[in-house]
């Protein structure tokens, strides 16, 4: 990790690397094939309309178009790559609805590309690992509850130590927000999610100076940003502030439904955080972040919520509930803090030796030998001498040697322990530990 990138915010991993990002896709992928998502993927591009229907992104948008083209900022047709996987769900959705079976439930893993600016935990092509419910017309809210469930799980399997899946519900905050009189909910909203970048005083300047909140609604607001609970005691210390609102009792309903259940079936992970806002303006009702504890400046690791008309075509709507994992924010992490390690860089097991070279093709049938019982293998290239031949082995990590003796006899030999012995193409097999990369 140490490695300087040649394009700032476009990682590129060494093959022990990619190996620890690989596993951490088929952990997720495994997970999430077990809660019964389907896979499916998008085009990398969508049409600059579709992507910035919902949200103050254009900024981090990357406009696709042909060099010799000319470039037309306003023409809604032209491309670009799509910066994160819900918006073009909420269009596969839509064009792909009468042949899908609702609630849909899809989990997409993808480069996603975002134009910021590259730091810690922040690249411009990384990939994003998605799970999601779709329903046709409504949806359930007990899929929000079980998303934040399926994640709690995905995030254990990871080696990624301790987590928080932060939840809070918009319903709530916008409910508290008019009840105090405050007719501008989004604009709170934005304000109350950049907290933890710049601070309580700096929040409350922009509540007063720019949302037009008195000092007391400004406290208030804050206030609320405040309370954090394991469990459900998040009620009572909200009603303690005084506020009342019909759509605050729907949000304190619908948040104490998920950190219910998740305080039984994932004690300790999930966690009711009413400073938890998103950016993005398609969130409706509850949306969730992720961080790792302890490494907290990373930011959230995993995130998403609840839409109700992002997947929408005339009078038919598709509310849907889902969350986003940044894997490769994950890894870089994984990787910089050496959590995990790859027990070598390249798949093979076996390294078939030449003894001359007119050995290379019985060399082969001893590889596909091996091959036919799953055992990755590759062919010296040319007959050097047999040190040579195990030195190269051992730069590669391939921790078997196959040697071939004049008499048709065979020796398989474990350059990590130095063990050689007798062995058949046919038959012999190493520990099953070592036919698959090992993380650890």
């Amino acid at each position: 990790m140490a490695r300087k990138a040649s394009l700032s915010g476009f990682p590129e991993w060494l093959p022990a690397e990619r190996a620890v990002e690989q596993h951490v896709l088929d952990t997720l992928r495994h997970v999430f094939e077990l809660h019964g998502f389907a896979n499916i993927e998008t085009r990398a591009v969508e049409t600059r309309a579709q992507l910035l229907r919902k949200g103050e992104i254009d900024k981090e948008v990357y406009g696709l178009s042909r060099l010799a083209a000319e470039d037309d900022k306003n023409d809604p047709n032209a491309l670009a790559l799509h910066f994160d996987l819900t918006v073009p769900f909420a269009r596969y959705v839509v064009e792909n609805a009468g042949h899908l079976a609702f609630p849909f439930r899809r989990y997409q893993m993808q480069k996603v590309w975002r134009g910021e600016r590259p730091q810690d935990g922040r690249f411009r092509e990384f990939t994003q690992a998605d799970i999601d419910v779709v329903g046709d017309g409504a949806l359930p809210f007990s899929y929000d509850v079980e998303l934040a469930l399926t994640i709690a799980d995905a995030l254990s399997a990871l080696p990624i130590g301790d987590f928080r899946l932060r939840v809070n519900n918009r319903k709530l905050a916008e409910g508290f927000y008019r009840g105090l009189g405050l007719e501008d909910p989004d604009a709170v909203l934005r304000a109350i999610d950049k907290l933890e970048k710049i601070g309580d005083d700096a929040v409350a300047k922009i509540l007063i100076e720019e949302v037009g909140a008195t000092a007391e609604q400004a406290a208030a607001a804050l206030a609320l940003a405040k309370i954090r609970t394991l469990d459900t005691s998040f009620i009572e210390q909200v009603r303690a502030l005084g506020v009342t609102h019909e759509l605050l009792d729907t949000g304190l309903d619908e948040l104490s439904q998920v950190i219910d259940a998740a305080s039984k079936r994932a004690p300790g992970k999930v966690m009711a955080d009413l400073s938890i806002a998103r950016g993005l303006d398609y969130y409706t009702g509850t949306v969730y972040e992720t961080v790792l504890v302890g490494h907290e400046s990373l930011g959230s690791i995993c995130s998403g919520g609840r839409y109700e008309s992002l997947a929408s075509k005339g009078k038919k709507n598709y509310p849907g509930v889902g969350l986003s994992i940044g894997v490769t924010r994950l890894v870089s992490r994984i990787l910089a803090e050496e959590v995990v390690t790859a027990s070598r860089s390249v798949p093979s097991v076996v390294y078939v030796t030449l003894a001359n070279e007119d050995s290379w093709h019985e060399a082969q049938d001893v590889a596909a030998q091996l091959r036919e019982r799953g055992i990755a293998c590759e062919v010296a290239a040319s007959a050097e001498k047999f040190g040579k031949q195990i030195k190269y082995a051992d730069r590669r990590g391939i921790p078997f040697v196959w040697f071939t003796h004049a008499d048709g006899t065979h020796e398989a030999k474990d350059i990590r322990s130095g063990e050689q012995v007798t062995a058949d193409p046919a038959t012999w097999m190493p520990a099953e530990a070592d036919l698959k990369i090992a993380i650890s």
